[in-house]
C-alpha cells in the first residue's frame, strides 16, 4: 500500500467517545503492520461545546488503565476542510451521523462518512453510547467497542477492502 489512511474520530463534545477511539486507534495504528499504512489520526465534536478542553478524566484514566500513557488532545468542532483531508470519518452514533452528512457539503469530498460501528465485526452497526453522565463502566464498555472496532478496521485495510 504505497498511500497512508487517514482517519478522524467524531462524537458530541469531543472529551469522551472521539477522543477514546482516537487514543485506542492510535496505539494500535504504531503497531506493525499496521505502522506504515495510517497517516494522520485526529478526533473532533460536532459542537464546540469543550473546545479546547483535555479529554474528560474518565477517558484517560481508561486509556491508561490499558497502557495507553502519551495520548494527548485539545476538543476541536468538526471543520468543513476536514471532509476534504481524511479518507474515513468516523460517527459514534447515529446523531452524530446525521450532523456530519449535513456538515458535508461538497460532494468532491473525499471522506467516507459513516458509523465507527460499522465496523463491528458482528454483521450489525453498533452505536458507542455516549458515557459522560454515567460512571465508568460506559468507559470500558466505550474503549472495548473502540478497540473492537479499531481492530475491524485495520484489518480491513490491511487486505485492501
Amino acid at each position: 500500500m504505497s498511500e497512508t489512511v487517514s482517519v478522524l474520530f467524531v462524537c458530541l463534545g469531543n472529551i469522551c467517545r472521539s477522543t477514546m477511539a482516537e487514543g485506542v486507534f492510535r496505539s494500535l495504528a504504531k503497531q506493525e503492520p499496521y505502522r506504515e499504512m495510517i497517516g494522520t489520526v485526529d478526533s473532533c465534536g460536532t459542537g464546540a461545546y469543550h473546545a479546547g478542553d483535555g479529554p474528560d478524566d474518565r477517558t484517560m484514566s481508561t486509556l491508561e488503565g490499558y497502557g495507553i500513557t502519551d495520548y494527548t488532545h485539545a476538543a476541536r468542532k468538526v471543520r468543513p476542510s476536514d471532509f476534504e483531508n481524511f479518507d474515513y470519518i468516523f460517527a459514534m452514533d447515529r446523531s452524530n451521523l446525521s450532523d456530519l452528512q449535513r456538515y458535508k457539503k461538497s460532494s468532491a469530498a473525499k471522506a467516507k462518512v459513516m458509523l465507527f460501528g460499522e465496523y463491528s465485526g458482528t454483521g450489525k452497526s453498533e452505536v458507542v453510547q455516549d458515557p459522560y453522565y454515567g460512571g465508568q463502566q460506559g468507559f470500558e464498555t466505550a474503549y472495548q467497542q473502540c478497540l473492537r472496532f479499531s481492530k475491524n478496521f485495520l484489518k480491513d485495510i490491511q487486505s485492501g477492502a
